[in-house]
């Protein structure tokens, strides 16, 4: 399917798993709280009118502050990243349309994604914040949460080789990927979901 941003919208399959991705400190989060006026303090998926269920990791990480607060970080982190994970999940199980969050770009847990959407018979769209590595770390400590140099630095070469194979036409393991400028996060104003199944309309890449 292809996904053009026009006029600042973005169209999906009614019922499709849409995962917003980009590095630690991209905007996801942020522009989830835009479209969706989230207010930060959310301990559970948001409904967004029909069907559609908004999943955010801050969602997770709310849930989970107070009863992790004194484990080790790794550990905390795939507490946050399984409930995450499991939240997708269970909302597309149920029937609902989902856009979600998902940070940085490793391949296991995109092929993750699309095995999920697949099981449920939906389609799975990957729409990419494309900011360079300087606006992420301003993102960071925007957020006063800085991800470590090394691990950064992993984000960083995963996501240049998947920019890389996304502009050469290949958007697999996803049904699309919409590749979005700053600029163009910036226009986006609305995530619009159509009825009428699995999209016939050729994959593609939108900037």
């Amino acid at each position: 399917m292809t996904s053009r941003a026009i006029d600042g919208v973005l169209t999906f399959p009614e019922g499709s798993l849409v995962i917003l991705t980009g590095l630690p400190g991209a905007g996801k989060t942020t522009l989830l709280t835009r479209l969706y006026g989230l207010t930060g303090a959310e301990t559970a998926p948001v409904p967004a009118g029909d069907g559609v269920r908004v999943i955010d990791s801050r969602q997770a990480r709310n849930t989970w502050a107070r009863r992790l607060s004194s484990a080790p970080k790794p550990l905390r982190t795939l507490i946050v990243h399984l409930t995450h994970v499991s939240r997708i999940a269970r909302a597309l199980a149920a029937g609902h349309t989902v856009v979600a969050h998902n940070r940085g770009a490793w391949p296991h847990v995109l092929y993750g994604f699309a095995h999920l959407a697949r099981r449920n018979r939906r389609e799975f769209h990957l729409i990419m914040l494309d900011v360079d590595a300087r606006t992420a770390l301003a993102g960071q400590h925007a957020r006063g949460r800085v991800v470590g140099t090394a691990t950064f630095r992993r984000h960083g070469r995963r996501w240049r080789r998947l920019v890389s194979k996304v502009r050469r036409g290949d958007p697999a393991p996803a049904t699309s990927v919409t590749l979005l400028s700053r600029e163009r996060v910036d226009a986006l104003r609305l995530i619009r979901f159509v009825p009428g199944g699995r999209s016939a309309v050729p994959r593609a890449v939108d900037r």
